[in-house]
């Protein structure tokens, strides 16, 4: 394996060689797993939930988006540029935690077993709801067809999923994202939006009240506070902390800097420190350029949906709810013209089965980087079978979900409330929220732990995720704490800390055994 001081403008991974980009054009065609990070968001963050805070909130909303997604930016860029400078991941600087070895990536592990699965479930179920929505079958067993047509395209991913890898879903995230943002941006430029008030929207920070209207109209949204509300945005827009770890994992794929080369020595590290144009210090320039690109992408699309949103939906009382999630966003492009109609639910159908791609994608890469972590041998002989066992994990309990959804669907009366967006609710808080706040402190943990002065954080980035550490775990505890579920979520989060610190220390002791022993 080469040095990088030796391999002066290049990374060398395993006789591959990647040059570092010699203009400007070149730093932008870096631009790849961001679309995977925007893809994952842009499916349900922007298409659903973007358009329904235009509904409730108007323009206003724009500013909590915006914001959202400046301190996600932060998050996710700490952790590129340290695997970028070291070639280290941060679950494997979580085994230096204080307390039993790995009990933080254990309850991580044991988390994603069981949020993975229900994502999973939740976007075949949006799709499933967008398939009834076109065929005319939303009614039919009391609204229990939309999971069974959400099976059907979890079967179709899944096939998709166990034949690919990362090159086949970057190239597939780029196309459905660059077209999407493009015909969006067409769309509200036609439709000519307040400028003036989705400005203000974006940058003066707003007061958050339900409209005179929505108690009346909507009282199962109405039952909780207008944070429960906010905080299930904060926990889509922009991406989940789990889907930034797993972007982290992208980039040993694209050989950035020390990404692809494995952990850094401390006499490779001392030269890459005291050389402030070494080119592995350069390579940080790739993960920002990408990810600036990608958030910009997801703003943007925000904005296009919470005009929609604001201008057609809000003034007639209409929230995008789980009877049509995706239906009431076709008016947003029809009120140009109906010939747009089909444009629209093409993209739509693309956007969400590239986001449930990806999700699946993001659970196998989670379980392959903790196993990499703790054992890089075991996890590049077993890679393909914790990959299948991971796709077979999320199909069986996804399908799980689908099917325990569908029963009480079919069986109940008619009008009977749907229980797949208050089943996501906890898991969204812990995935979205609370763990994007464990992460940016860890990453402020990191930085300091591990790295000389002259590679740490520049001092913004080291405020932005110090700040975003305590939004994020101020606003998950909040929503938590409102919810109607809160003892069950605070148990259960309780639990899996509990059953992390137990499986650490078991699995920790066992390892010190068979190492005595041979």
């Amino acid at each position: 394996m080469s040095d990088p001081e030796s391999s002066g403008d290049r990374a060398v991974v395993s006789g591959a060689t990647v040059r570092l980009p010699d203009s400007l054009a070149g730093w932008l065609m870096v631009f790849g797993p961001g679309a995977i990070v925007a893809s994952l968001t842009i499916g349900t963050g922007e298409l659903i939930f973007s358009t329904r805070g235009g509904a409730i909130f108007g323009y206003r909303i724009l500013f909590v988006f915006l914001l959202i997604s400046l301190l996600k930016w932060g998050l996710v860029m700490a952790s590129a540029r340290h695997i970028v400078l070291t070639g280290v991941h941060p679950y494997e600087r979580m085994l230096s935690l204080p307390g039993p070895r790995g009990w933080l990536p254990c309850t991580l592990f044991l988390i994603a077993a069981i949020c993975m699965p229900v994502w999973v479930s939740f976007h075949s179920g949006v799709l499933g709801n967008m398939a009834s929505w076109l065929t005319g079958t939303s009614g039919r067993l009391g609204g229990a067809v939309d999971y069974l047509w959400g099976a059907l395209f979890l079967a179709g991913v899944l096939t998709l999923s166990a034949t690919s890898g990362y090159d086949v879903l970057e190239r597939v995230q780029i196309v459905i994202v660059l077209t999407m943002v493009f015909c969006a941006g067409m769309t509200l430029v036609l439709y000519r939006p307040d400028w003036l008030g989705l400005l203000a929207g974006a940058v003066i920070p707003p007061s958050l009240e339900y409209p005179d209207w929505l108690p009346k109209a909507y009282p199962e949204i109405a039952r909780h506070s207008p944070w429960v509300e906010t905080t299930r945005y904060v926990g889509v827009i922009g991406g989940a902390g789990f889907d930034y770890m797993v972007y982290t994992t992208f980039l040993r794929e694209k050989n950035w800097g020390r990404a692809g080369l494995g952990p850094v020595t401390a006499a490779e590290l001392s030269a890459i420190a005291e050389d402030p144009g070494h080119s592995v210090r350069r390579w940080v320039l790739a993960p920002a350029i990408d990810l600036t690109i990608s958030f910009a992408l997801v703003v943007g699309f925000s904005a296009v949906f919470v005009a929609s949103g604001t201008m057609i939906l809000g003034p007639q009382h209409r929230i995008p709810g789980e009877e049509n999630m995706l239906g009431m966003q076709a008016e947003f492009v029809m009120g140009i013209h109906p010939w747009l109609l089909p444009l629209y639910v093409i993209g739509a159908l693309l956007t969400m089965v590239g986001t449930l791609y990806g999700t699946l994608e993001v659970a196998c890469s989670i379980a392959l980087e903790m196993f990499h972590s703790a054992d890089h041998r075991f996890a590049m002989q077993h890679k393909t079978k914790i990959r299948r066992a991971v796709i077979a994990w999320c199909a069986v309990w996804a399908a799980a979900v689908l099917v325990w959804l569908f029963v009480y669907q079919s069986s109940g009366a008619a009008g009977r409330p749907r229980q797949l967006l208050a089943l996501l609710t906890p898991i969204n808080l812990f995935t979205g929220v609370l763990g994007c706040g464990i992460f940016c402190w860890l990453l402020v943990w990191m930085d300091r732990r591990f790295l000389p002065p002259a590679l740490r954080m520049p001092a913004a980035l080291l405020v932005l995720n110090s700040i975003s550490g305590v939004i994020f775990l101020g606003l998950g505890l909040k929503g938590t704490w409102d919810a109607e579920s809160r003892l069950v979520s605070l148990c259960g989060l309780a639990v899996l800390l509990a059953a992390g610190w137990l499986a650490a220390i078991v699995i920790d002791s066992r390892l010190r055994r068979r190492s005595a022993g041979g």
